[in-house]
């Protein structure tokens, strides 16, 4: 019996399997933290030459996604990474991170940062033991106490 074949595709920020995807990460955030995850985003921000947006498909159902947007001329950030529940445990996240990765690079970017929080055990254990530092605090959550950043040079 084969195995199932993930595949990691570009779509656009506004494309409907993007929007369903991150509404269900929302209402992840929703019972992890007592509500949504309010950063500022513009869709045109994970566009490139500046950015990207990733999904995940298993046999053409899109169960992750990842997406990059400029944090500086060298750094890119990495946002709404999120991989469905019932497809957890099968390695897509490391996948879907490896290829943020390798988006990272072909935009030209050196270093690439991730954000978490204290109750995404899960997210921050792939981050460290991907080869991502904790760095600082940086955007819109920064300063809660629950934050966790992270880069990696690429």
């Amino acid at each position: 019996m084969a195995q199932p074949a993930f595949v990691v595709h570009r779509r656009r920020y506004d494309a409907p399997e993007v929007h369903d995807l991150i509404e269900e990460l929302q209402q992840e955030y929703v019972i992890r933290y007592g509500g949504r995850d309010e950063t500022p985003v513009d869709p045109d921000e994970f566009s490139p030459p500046a950015g990207s947006f990733l999904v995940a498909y298993l046999d053409d159902e899109p169960v992750g996604c990842g997406g990059l947007r400029r944090h500086d001329d060298e750094q890119v950030e990495g946002k709404r990474m999120f991989v469905r529940s019932p497809f957890r445990g099968q390695g897509l996240s490391r996948l879907l991170l490896a290829a943020l990765e390798d988006e990272a690079r072909e935009l030209g970017y050196r270093r690439i940062l991730m954000e978490s929080g204290t109750k995404q055990p899960e997210a921050m254990a792939l981050y460290e033991s991907s080869g991502f530092e904790s760095i600082p605090g940086f955007g819109y959550y920064r300063n809660e106490p629950a934050n966790r950043c992270y880069a990696k040079d690429l």
